[in-house]
């Protein structure tokens, strides 16, 4: 089967607000789904969005109408899968499981660039918290022209922590309840409870005011209607 290029799986993507977000090279030790006709895995690509970019797309689909559960999970899988059935591959997503994947490494790998946030997200020096992960793709080839620009291998180490530089850190001192530790890491008891209270009503209708308090490309904070989506799955 002829390979995919890069740029033929972006313009695919590209009606569904969904981008490919880098990929790399697997690895013997990587353990990976079947692919058909027993082909070998020969690149990975992982697909999400920037922003509320997929937010249009996604909102004026069916699965959100039909009133049944997990409808950004249900579109997604309808995108990927038919991408990853198009070109001879599979589709992995994070909510397959368990065993899930390793969605958090595998996006190191293809985005070495990412670091850990003090709010269990993972920060983007240009897209800041305002991004996600949809889907990766595991094609049986690649091509010549895109081989060079991915990583195989373990992902490389963790660069400058831009968190560590942030002035005052305000993702930590904005949440009404202090969810959020560096040492304590993410008291969900503390967040849901509050969410499920008056004083909650901002989070849950806009985002959450402490990743909204993140100074790192605020331009792409999410739209009320897709941040209340997420706040209330």
């Amino acid at each position: 089967m002829t390979a995919a290029s890069r740029n033929a799986l972006e313009r695919a993507l590209e009606p569904h607000g969904l981008r490919l977000r880098g990929g790399w090279i697997p690895t013997p030790q990587d353990v990976l789904p079947g692919l058909p006709h027993g082909a070998a895995a020969a690149v990975v690509w992982m697909v999400g969005q920037v922003g509320s970019a997929c937010w249009e797309a996604f909102s004026g689909s069916r699965f959100l109408a039909d009133g049944r559960p997990d409808p950004l999970d249900r579109w997604s899988k309808s995108i990927g899968d038919a991408l990853a059935q198009a070109h001879g591959g599979v589709a992995v997503y994070p909510s397959d499981g368990p065993p899930y994947a390793p969605f958090q490494q595998w996006a190191r790998r293809a985005e070495p660039q990412l670091q850990a946030s003090p709010l269990m997200l993972q920060i983007h020096p240009q897209w800041g918290l305002w991004h996600a992960y949809r889907f990766a793709l595991v094609l049986p080839a690649l091509t010549a022209a895109d081989a060079p620009a991915l990583a195989s291998g373990v992902a490389p180490g963790t660069a400058t922590d831009i968190c560590l530089r942030c002035d005052g850190q305000p993702c930590l001192q904005r949440c009404p309840v202090e969810a959020f530790s560096r040492a304590r890491g993410y008291d969900t008891d503390a967040c849901a409870g509050h969410l499920h209270r008056p004083e909650g009503r901002d989070c849950v209708e806009q985002g959450c005011l402490a990743r909204r308090a993140c100074p790192v490309a605020t331009a792409l904070q999410y739209v009320p209607a897709h941040a209340a989506f997420h706040m209330r799955a």
